[in-house]
């Protein structure tokens, strides 16, 4: 049971019942309360020192947790005096206290007359009181740190310690990585010119040891320490748990400089580093993946965010580029079965443009069905190459099939330059990041198609042109809501019947496939029926019986639809009627701002709807505007623009202007009522009698 005293908290675990596990949960929950954000380090430390007690002590185990000076102060106690703690450097089993030397602060043991504790401190907040005066102590063994040592920085103290111990021109450590090859990690000492770089291990597996005069002997194929005048060698392996992880090299220029007993030293010196490193290599590996795993969290949160797909290939090849290649290479499947280059991008700027030519002239070529080694510029592309493309022809490639719903979309190529090996986990990286992009590339090519499809019906539900109406200036604004996918249900028209000229403009409920064929059947039917000189109300009332005969498919349709008569002088008489649209406006020269309150039933609802004509005159300077409700129901909060004569107010500052003039300053006036996207379409038509 825990006590909180003196920002202390101590726990007591008898032998019969101590546990490693509550002895952490214990440190976690204490730590936690404190609002150390940190834990795990303590955890792992607690039980590394707990199970050490248990182990070695067996007797009564007391924890102890404090908060001294901004860190955290965690105490092991137990009973037992006689028993020594292992230490790093010790001839015993296990690990010892290697944790607590890699990952704390500071450590250390203390014995007393009543038993020893062990301790370590790590980060923790802001200091709450001033560290205390240390205990009496007999014994104190203290290893403070800095900080947490990487690998590099434990295999450069290895191999320099390897260096002062055993007199050797010069040390390396490699150590292995995922894919089981080795690579240099440190050096120290006389590094020969070149074998830095190209140890070249190959020949027998990792794990010999042994002294070696005659490099013409060795097990190991070392051409350029040969080269550089090593004649001998002594090595001896990193294992940890009977596993190979890594070889310690200790080489000279004198051909006798090395002996048995060195063998031993330098394999006391590996197993003695071998489990930090090892534990150093797994918190960096760990460190990588979970970067990694942000990494493709990240690039599917991007490759969601767009639906252009020229910017989506160059978005995949930018994120490729350059931390797991070093130039990419994206290639689609068109009209064929046939992929061939979309886009590509090389970390050196100044060879993206070779790239692409060399690209370019390859034949193409079905995707593979597998990742794997890709060797499509070997040989050479043939025709003009440009003078720089050896830079790239020689680099080594792998390739990565696109596949989305099933299907092969094209293949992802990434390369480096020669002798650049692609690490395990870089490809499986690069294979998890080419499946998301594939669908991302596939997700934006049907939207496109999509688009283009919708762009195409929407051309073709308005008019290809507005006519010329001799004394009349005619325009019309149109503006559909939403994505380039949707088809707009508003629509107009403007088309001669004989002598006159009829107009309409409508607003179909809805968007889609469903609002393209009422608008398709509306625009239609009102060019049909009007030059068969049917009138205003007859036209109406059968495009209403038309649409109730669409059954469950119609939509209802809003309408204005009216009729222009040249009177001479410059008069054109207005015939017009509104199945459930807003009146138009009218706009005297002097200002005046005139509409009619009242509109009859919107079309497609009942059958024996009726409709009212209403006749206006137009003389010179006079316009009529006609809209659609998602100009007035711009909102902005809780405001739309059409309240209380919003648009009105707009239209009455329009006198003088052309009809283009009064679409524009309206539309501009829409547009600035709200920082919104609008929600609905807008579509406006202007008649203006010329003066």
């Amino acid at each position: 049971m825990a006590v909180e005293k003196n920002a202390k908290t101590y726990t007591t675990f008898p032998p019969e019942v101590a546990s490693v596990a509550a002895a952490r949960r214990f440190v976690g929950e204490t730590l936690r309360g404190w609002g150390v954000d940190d834990v795990d380090d303590a955890m792992l430390l607690t039980s590394e020192l707990v199970t050490n007690a248990i182990v070695h002590a067996g007797t009564e185990v007391e924890v102890v947790c404090e908060l001294v000076g901004g860190q955290v102060r965690v105490e092991v106690h137990d009973r037992h005096q006689a028993r020594r703690v292992p230490v790093p450097g010790d001839q015993v089993s296990g690990r010892g206290l290697l944790f607590p030397e890699t990952l704390a602060i500071s450590w250390g043991v203390t014995y007393g007359q009543g038993g020893k504790n062990v301790w370590f401190t790590v980060p923790g907040i802001g200091a709450t009181e001033h560290p205390p005066p240390p205990p009496p102590r007999e014994e104190i063994i203290s290893a403070p740190q800095a900080a947490r040592p990487t690998v590099d920085q434990l295999a450069q103290r290895t191999a320099q310690a390897a260096q002062d111990i055993l007199g050797a021109d010069c040390v390396y450590v490699l150590l292995a990585d995922d894919d089981a090859e080795l690579s240099l990690r440190a050096t120290a000492g006389v590094r020969p010119e070149g074998a830095a770089l190209e140890i070249g291990l190959e020949g027998a597996p990792v794990g010999g040891r042994g002294v070696y005069a005659d490099l013409g002997g060795s097990p190991y194929n070392l051409p350029a320490l040969q080269a550089a005048g090593i004649r001998s060698l002594v090595t001896a392996p990193f294992t940890v748990d009977g596993r190979a992880i890594g070889l310690l090299i200790a080489a000279s220029r004198d051909p006798g400089h090395f002996i048995e007993a060195d063998v031993e030293r330098l394999q006391e010196i590996a197993d003695r580093q071998a489990p930090s490193m090892e534990r150093a290599r797994l918190m960096e590996l760990e460190r990588a993946r979970r970067g990694w795993l942000g990494f493709l969290a990240e690039a599917s949160s991007m490759l969601a965010g767009t639906l252009d797909q020229q910017m989506t290939m160059a978005l995949v090849s930018q994120l490729i580029v350059p931390r797991l290649a070093t130039w990419c290479a994206v290639f689609t499947v068109r009209d064929t079965d046939l992929a061939s280059p979309a886009y590509a991008w090389h970390a050196d700027e100044t060879m993206v443009a070779d790239l692409r030519t060399l690209l370019e002239q390859l034949p193409p070529a079905p995707p593979p069905a597998e990742p794997g080694p890709w060797e499509g510029f070997t040989p050479a592309p043939a025709g003009d190459l440009p003078e720089t493309a050896h830079r790239v022809t020689g680099d080594v490639a792998h390739v990565f099939p696109l596949l989305a719903r099933g299907r092969k979309i094209g293949m992802l190529v990434v390369g480096g330059p020669k002798g650049a090996r692609f690490t395990r986990d870089a490809l499986e990286l690069t294979e998890d990041l080419a499946g998301r992009a594939a669908l991302a590339i596939d997700n934006a090519r049907l939207y496109e198609e999509q688009a283009d499809m919708s762009r195409t019906l929407q051309r073709s539900l308005l008019p290809p042109d507005i006519p010329t109406v001799p004394g009349l200036d005619v325009a019309v604004v149109y503006e559909p809501a939403g994505e380039h996918s949707e088809v707009g249900g508003d629509f107009y028209d403007v088309f001669s019947v004989g002598t006159r000229w009829r107009f309409a403009i409508g607003d179909v409920c809805g968007t889609g496939p469903e609002a393209a064929a009422v608008t398709g059947l509306a625009r239609q039917a009102l060019r049909i029926l009007g030059r068969e000189n049917h009138s205003i109300p007859e036209v109406l009332e059968r495009l209403n019986a038309l649409i109730l005969d669409e059954g469950t498919r119609a939509r209802f349709l809003t309408l204005l639809h009216g009729e222009l008569e040249d009177l001479g002088e410059g008069r054109f008489r207005v015939t017009y009627a509104t199945a459930g649209h807003p009146p138009p406006l009218f706009l005297s020269p002097s200002g005046l701002v005139k509409a009619e309150e009242d509109s009859d039933l919107m079309l497609g609802v009942f059958p024996d709807a009726t409709f009212t004509v209403r006749t206006e005159i137009l003389k010179p300077g006079h316009l009529l505007m006609g809209f659609t409700d998602g100009v007035t129901e711009r909102r902005r909060g809780k405001q739309l623009l059409g309240d209380d004569g919003g648009l009105e107010r707009i239209l009455e500052g329009c006198v003088d202007l052309n009809a283009g003039a009064v679409g524009a300053k309206v539309m501009r006036a829409v547009r600035g009522f709200s920082v919104e996207p609008s929600h609905d379409d807008m579509a406006l038509i202007v008649l203006r009698v010329e003066e």
